[in-house]
């Protein structure tokens, strides 16, 4: 399943503070905008490691194991949270307010590496579906 952790401030002095968002092998970032009331993702990846950090605004992940779609987790995420989600793990983000997360990913998205990677699944009902993702 999915975790939430809170990441604080490492080092505070009077210029500001340094937060050390993340530590780990990543081949992809992206600075992505949502409105309150969207959803995104309602997909899996097979290989693929996924992080999101929320920068600003709220959300709510939803997520579920692929092979036991009935056992499903929503946690509740705020501004400095990163979601860890793992592969053969669906999940979706359904935006309370109107936010901003970078996500990273352990793959490229570059000439169809993530979309080969990736397959849709409805784990928010009603919610987004990327048909280019539907396998």
């Amino acid at each position: 399943m999915e975790t939430l952790k809170h990441i604080g401030p490492a080092f505070i002095d009077d210029r500001g503070a340094i937060t050390n968002v993340f530590e780990g092998t990543i081949e992809h970032i992206a600075l992505i905008s949502s409105k309150k009331g969207t959803v995104r993702a309602n997909h899996f990846h097979k290989n693929i490691h996924q992080y999101i950090y929320l920068v600003s605004g709220a959300y709510e992940a939803h997520c579920c194991e692929v092979n036991n779609p009935g056992r499903k987790q929503v946690l509740k995420v705020l501004p400095g949270d990163i979601v860890d989600t793992p592969p053969m793990i669906a999940h979706a983000q359904k935006f309370t307010e109107d936010s901003v997360f970078i996500a990273l990913s352990t793959r490229k998205r570059s000439e169809g590496k993530y979309e080969e990677d990736t397959t849709a699944f409805p784990v928010i009902e009603g919610g987004y579906i990327n048909q280019q993702l539907v396998k």
